[in-house]
């Protein structure tokens, strides 16, 4: 299993930071790692909503299908993994001291035995976590300057 928490404090408000993450289809703005998503349910928002999302690190590809199991309006989105990669994400938005907010990300995958299991987690975990710590920042930026 790969199993990260990351957070980011981005200088904007929290609508702003929310308008950013609860429309799924643009996180390919942010995230490298995916490269298209589609929605594969009439619902674009809210629990219930799917979609799949094109992922590719390195040399690696998937296309990881996704279920969206917690909704709450302007706090929080959390999914679950569903396709060949099976576990849970969540982000969670909080207000912070200084004005801004703290987006926490949490993210749990595991691996099929026939593609690694263990091993690619163990290889994979680490790499990762350095890329979503990138998209994280992306997004603090992409946030940042849509509001200045």
């Amino acid at each position: 299993m790969v199993y990260s928490r990351l957070s980011v404090s981005v200088d904007a408000p929290r609508s702003a930071v929310w308008e950013a993450l609860a429309d799924v289809r643009s996180h390919v703005d942010w995230m490298v790692d995916a490269t298209e998503i589609h929605l594969t349910s009439e619902q674009a928002t809210g629990v219930g909503a799917m979609f799949e999302c094109k992922t590719r690190v390195g040399p690696l590809r998937t296309r990881d299908q996704m279920v969206v199991t917690e909704w709450q309006q302007g706090t929080l989105i959390g999914v679950n993994h569903v396709g060949i990669v099976t576990g849970s994400g969540r982000f969670v938005l909080a207000d912070n001291s200084k004005g801004g907010t703290t987006v926490n990300w949490e993210e749990k995958l595991d691996f099929p035995w026939w593609v690694g299991g263990c091993l690619t987690s163990a290889i994979a975990g680490p790499i990762l976590k350095l890329v979503w710590r990138g998209n994280l920042m992306r997004l603090a930026q992409i946030v940042e300057d849509h509001v200045a």
